[in-house]
């Protein structure tokens, strides 16, 4: 399910990058129509242009909005890294069970397909939660490249050093895009019990591949991949911490050791003491 989340989140971003290759450049106005260009768009845009006004600049409208969002999203996200932690620590449970069924037949993988859903159910996991905040936020940075783009007063817009709706010149946002989906996506996987190639090749080729597509993004959209992989930063340390989870799962482990050489010396001592009398 790890690799099946992943490799749809490589999928959603170089669909992404279709969608915005071929969006409309027709401008965004109170006379715009339509669901997507009148209520979702324009609607969109006079938010952000109404945080800039108030809180500093376009540059920091978009990083008020990008904090909105993600504050809106947080219950989500809470629930998806709850979930992807309890897969997490019932990875040797699923090995055990590959290895069980290690045929490729139908039938045995049906069998193994259906005990995988039981061991689910138990745990009370939906395998299919953690791709809910990527389908959500997909259509928000869409929806957030056309609203810049086609508005012009955002369009036009600086923050720093940066032109918003130009590429950044000196590739800052974009090395920092990658250093935080980097951070991001190490620390999503530094509790699993258990890592393998793929985990390590997604971990390093997600960065690599965000740094490339950031290169020709405008500055807005890279600037809310920094914010939003920034705040997922922070938000994993704090209700999906891997050195909290790994130190816990070590004394759970220790405590468990401890109690079976406990049961251990008991048996020992009821087996001499039986010979005994």
């Amino acid at each position: 399910m790890k690799r099946l989340k992943r490799a749809l989140s490589l999928v959603g971003i170089m669909g992404m990058t279709l969608l915005l290759t071929a969006c409309s450049n027709g401008p965004i106005t109170s006379h715009s129509k339509g669901l997507w260009d009148h209520f979702i768009l324009y609607n969109c845009s006079r938010f952000i242009i109404w945080l800039s006004h108030n809180f500093g600049g376009y540059g920091m409208g978009i990083i008020i909005f990008t904090i909105i969002i993600r504050i809106i999203l947080l219950p989500l996200m809470y629930y998806q890294t709850k979930q992807t932690v309890k897969m997490q620590e019932m990875a040797p449970q699923l090995k055990a069970l590959q290895k069980k069924y290690s045929s490729r037949d139908r039938e045995t993988m049906m069998k193994m397909q259906e005990e995988q859903r039981d061991l689910y159910r138990k745990a009370g996991i939906n395998p299919y939660a953690s791709m809910l905040p990527l389908l959500i936020q997909l259509p928000v940075m869409w929806a957030l490249y056309q609203a810049i783009w086609r508005t012009s007063e955002l369009r036009s817009g600086s923050f720093l050093w940066l032109q918003l709706g130009h590429t950044d010149p000196y590739y800052v946002m974009p090395i920092l895009a990658a250093v935080f989906t980097l951070i991001s996506s190490w620390l999503s996987t530094a509790s699993m019990p258990e890592k393998n190639s793929m985990t390590t090749v997604m971990t390093w080729g997600m960065p690599i591949m965000v740094f490339f597509m950031a290169l020709g993004f405008s500055s807005a959209i890279t600037l809310y991949w920094v914010v939003t992989n920034a705040f997922q930063v922070v938000q994993t340390l704090l209700i999906q911490n891997p050195f909290k989870i790994n130190r816990e799962r070590e004394e759970r482990q220790k405590a468990q050791q401890a109690q079976k050489r406990q049961i251990a010396r008991a048996k020992r001592k009821a087996l001499r003491s039986h010979r005994r009398h």
